[in-house]
């Protein structure tokens, strides 16, 4: 009903656009026609005739044959945009999220991204700000600081853009500094004692050169409640400080330098418990807890020590655009650097399981972009550019046992074997099958066990990209571009696992443990002895009757073959769940080379055409192209294909299993047709296309690492609308709509098997927002200004399907997941009045319904059949004042 609704109110829209009466039209001509606190390019009121740059040409929303929506300054003050986070509010096609770390956001478009919390994934979302690639999630959280506004294009864009941008690109454009002193302060109050303060100074320092420093700190309780640290958790605490110089003189040389830091120190992320298992049970026996499922958006989460997240960002860039006659040469050079240290209770519990689980990267990233634009005559335009980048990732990570984890594992293994063993039992047992039973004597699940990690990553790339515009006759242009990349990567690792029992096979020692009792009795028998036989009593057999003894040798060994597998005469299988740090297979090796060399032609075929001044058509084919990466992560583990080799080599490893080291590149194709339509009242966008994806990097959370893997082809067809009318001067009604319909074509080796033909979860069928805007000029120059938005996505299962159940086939892995659904229903408002003197004062509520939901589900780490998630940010609100001068 809700779809059918939508759907008929998206419909009732398109058509009566062309029908309303307005008062005045707007004339572009006018530097500030509906004289608000906003320029004609910054102004979502006129819609269309916003100036787009992120297809490295200024055009407007109505000349751009490219599906791109553009969320101005005005939107995201009026919006309450608080962070990127808040951006899909106002962007149908987005999906932003952040789950593990307060350094990670993850950015999807149109149902395709990855990347989050995994530093060897670099994003299929290319995110640059002011023309500069931020290559990691870690670098692209922000308050956003002086942004004139965000460009979000959809769909590959690897033609013009050098660097992994197979899904799509989100360009953030700051204000340049100004020749004339002004500036703004603003500082906002809200729920969870929430303070934000920002400001802004720009003026000349010469009549050539002019400079602006932004700053702001931003500080908020956490929505979560640690019932057992005492502590808030899913706080804000970040500062950042940016400043900026330009030089224009009204000569050909025009040169814009860039400066940032910023500093995040917060409690992040809280998770939750989403079912209970007897490994729950476990936890509450050695005294710890969890929440109860039942009341999940309690908002009160159990851990035994506080997450950590310390981060740093921050780096230099230089913008220098010189005229050569019809032509102007741009160069942008950057350079910057990234550090995080994250440390998480990743056992989710108040019990002391798992003591560490730390991450410290840091990354260091050069780029250099050089581009020739301009018109060679009336009807061709060109656009020639080469961009390299350089980029070296450092991680060192910790996970490490607990206090509890040895009594609790004690519990676990009583019951798993049915009481047969317990810790003190097993080290002496299995010491003895191996020979001594002292040998492992307290070192099972000991404090402080746990694995350390180093990987390093080196990343160097550069391309080659072109365009040209082909005015065919008035009004038709065929645009043809096209993208070389070659892209070498390379990994070290140095991975210790100090966990010693997962360095058993117990698979072999079961088979040993078989083998010794089977001979035992066999031996006693033909002994007559009625009883086992002893080891001297083997001997001596063996001695007298060696034929003998090697034939009933064969066929208890055969047996024992047979039947190592069977939790019944090897209940040792049974605890094979507690090997979550087994050995590691270190690169580069004598079979795995750790190095990737990848290289892609991408191209653009487009032919747009201007049926009036008020209708655009296009119709455009184009391909992207995303490197490899690789699995920076525990569970990085080398491909099947390879074991053979391995084997031969002598390289296996107990408990060595198959996996994903890495994966290999996207390839993406896009066909794609849209209308764009502007009557100065009102315009309107309609976008149909298909898009595919072909090796789509899958990476899916484990609760200790990450599942990376090749999609064999991931498509998705969508037809995205939106739309704009001034019913009055003082009305603004904006509308958008996205239909998705994502499938796997081909995924034999997901992480819970063949998922091919199987729908993609996560990715809503249809995604809609509605926003009206009220601006009344009050008749002394100050003016209110009443804006509402309400962003809905259709109900969807969360999770294509959870690990941890694959004991019990592919269909137990998808049905364990198949509960957790999530709808989205955001409605957001804020008013503000603002005068002529500068001063604009705002109450402001997002989330207003508290629409509680699901982010993320995985499996709960070491508590075998327990489910966790992440919740979603509860309402908030408050109030803010602003002056501008």
């Amino acid at each position: 009903m809700n779809r059918a609704a939508l759907l008929s109110g998206a419909a009732a829209f398109a058509f009566l656009l062309p029908g309303v009466a307005f008062a005045q039209e707007v004339n572009p001509a006018e530097p500030n026609p509906d004289d608000d606190n906003f320029e004609l390019s910054q102004d979502s009121a006129v819609g269309n005739q916003i100036v787009v740059t992120a297809t490295k040409r200024a055009q407007t929303l109505q000349e751009i044959p490219v599906a791109v929506t553009v969320t101005t300054a005005e939107t995201l003050e009026r919006a309450q945009i608080r962070d990127l986070q808040d951006l899909q509010s106002v962007v149908p096609s987005l999906r932003v999220q952040q789950l593990q770390s307060s350094a990670n956001t993850n950015f999807i478009i149109r149902g395709f991204g990855n990347g989050a919390n995994n530093a060897g994934i670099e994003p299929s979302v290319g995110v640059f700000v002011d023309g500069v690639y931020r290559s990691r999630t870690a670098s692209q959280i922000s308050d956003l600081p002086d942004v004139a506004r965000i460009e979000v294009l959809r769909g590959p864009q690897s033609t013009l853009f050098g660097k992994n941008a197979s899904a799509g690109v989100i360009s953030i454009v700051t204000q340049e500094p100004e020749f004339s002193f002004g500036g703004q302060v603003d500082a906002s109050y809200g729920n969870f004692d929430s303070k934000v303060l920002k400001g802004l100074l720009t003026g000349p320092i010469t009549d050539s050169v002019a400079v602006s420093l932004a700053g702001g700190i931003n500080k908020r309780d956490g929505y979560l409640f640690d019932a057992n640290t005492g502590n808030d958790v899913n706080d804000r605490d970040r500062w950042f400080v940016r400043g900026q110089a330009l030089f224009e003189n009204g000569g050909p040389l025009r040169a814009r330098i860039i400066a940032d830091y910023d500093k995040v120190d917060e409690l992040c992320c809280g998770v939750i418990n989403l079912r209970q298992s007897p490994a729950t049970q476990a936890v509450f026996a050695v005294g710890g807890r969890v929440n109860d499922p039942a009341d999940r958006f309690d908002d009160v989460i159990y851990n035994n020590f506080d997450s950590l997240n310390d981060i740093e960002n921050y780096g230099i860039s230089g913008q220098l655009d010189y005229e050569l006659g019809d032509f102007t040469l741009t160069s942008i050079t950057a350079y910057r650097e990234s550090r995080a240290f994250t440390n998480q209770d990743a056992d989710f519990t108040s019990a002391d399981l798992i003591g560490r689980k730390s991450d410290d990267i840091a990354i260091d990233t050069f780029t250099q972009e050089l581009r020739l634009a301009g018109d060679i005559t009336d009807r061709i335009s060109l656009l020639l550019g080469g961009y390299y980048f350089n980029e070296e990732v450092d991680q060192f990570s910790q996970l490490q046992f607990g206090d509890d984890f040895r009594p609790y594992a004690d519990l676990l293994i009583q019951g798993a074997s049915n009481g047969a063993f317990n810790v003190p039992l097993l080290e002496g047992t299995i010491g003895t099958i191996l020979g001594d039973p002292t040998r492992f004597q307290g070192q099972f699940f000991a404090d402080g066990q746990g694995s350390d990690e180093s990987y390093n990553l080196t990343n160097e790339a550069y391309s080659a990209f072109g365009q040209v515009d082909f005015e065919l006759i008035d009004g038709l242009t065929l645009t043809l571009g096209g993208n070389y990349t070659n892209d070498k990567k390379a990994i070290t690792t140095n991975v210790i696992s100090g966990d010693v029992f997962s360095g058993l096979n117990l698979r072999a020692i079961g088979n040993a443990g078989i083998f010794q009792q089977g001979l035992s009795q066999q031996v006693g028998g033909l002994l007559g002895l009625g009883r086992p036989a002893t080891a001297a009593e083997i001997g001596a057999f063996a001695a007298a009757n060696p034929a003998g003894f090697g034939a009933v040798s064969a066929g208890v060994q055969a047996f024992a073959d047979a039947n190592d597998l069977n939790p019944a005469l090897n209940p040792l299988i049974a605890l094979r769940s507690l090997q979550f740090q087994p050995p590691f297979l270190n690169v580069p090796n004598a079979v795995e080379d750790g190095r990737t060399d990848d290289d892609n032609f991408s191209y653009t075929i487009r032919l747009a055409y201007d049926v009036s001044r008020q209708i655009n058509v296009y119709a455009s084919y184009a391909t992207g192209f995303k490197a490899s990466s690789f699995n920076l992560s525990r569970d990085s583990r080398p491909l099947a294909s390879d074991i053979a080799a391995l084997t031969q080599a002598g390289l296996l490893l107990p408990n060595l299993t198959t996996g994903s080291r890495f994966a290999g590149p996207e390839e993406s194709t896009v066909y794609e047709a849209g209308i764009k339509a502007d009557w100065g009242f009102a315009g309107a966008n309609l976008t149909v296309f298909q898009q595919e994806i072909d090796g789509f990097q899958s990476n899916i959370f484990t609760g200790t690492g990450f599942a990376l893997a090749n999609a064999g082809l991931q498509e998705t067809f969508g037809i995205e609308f939106e739309g704009i009318a001034r019913p009055s001067d003082e009305l603004t009604l904006n509308t958008s709509f996205t239909y998705l319909n994502p499938k796997y074509d081909s995924f034999p080796n997901s992480a819970i098997g063949d998922l091919s033909g199987f729908q993609v979860a996560g990715i809503p069928e249809l995604s809609a927002t509605f926003a009206a805007q009220y601006d009344k000029e009050l008749g002394n120059g100050d003016r209110v200004i009443l804006r509402g938005d309400y962003h809905y996505e259709s109900e969807t299962q969360i999770i294509d399907g959870l690990p941890g159940f694959l004991a019990g086939g592919q269909a137990a892995a998808i049905a364990a997941a198949r509960p957790f659904r999530r709808q989205v229903d955001d409605v957001n408002a804020s008013l503000t009045i603002a005068f002529e003197n500068g001063l604009e004062i705002s109450a402001w509520g997002r989330n207003l319904l508290n629409d509680r939901y699901l982010l993320s589900v995985f499996d709960s780490v070491a508590q075998a059949g327990s489910l966790s998630g992440y919740p979603n940010q509860p309402r908030t609100y408050g109030g803010s004042v602003r002056y501008r001068f």
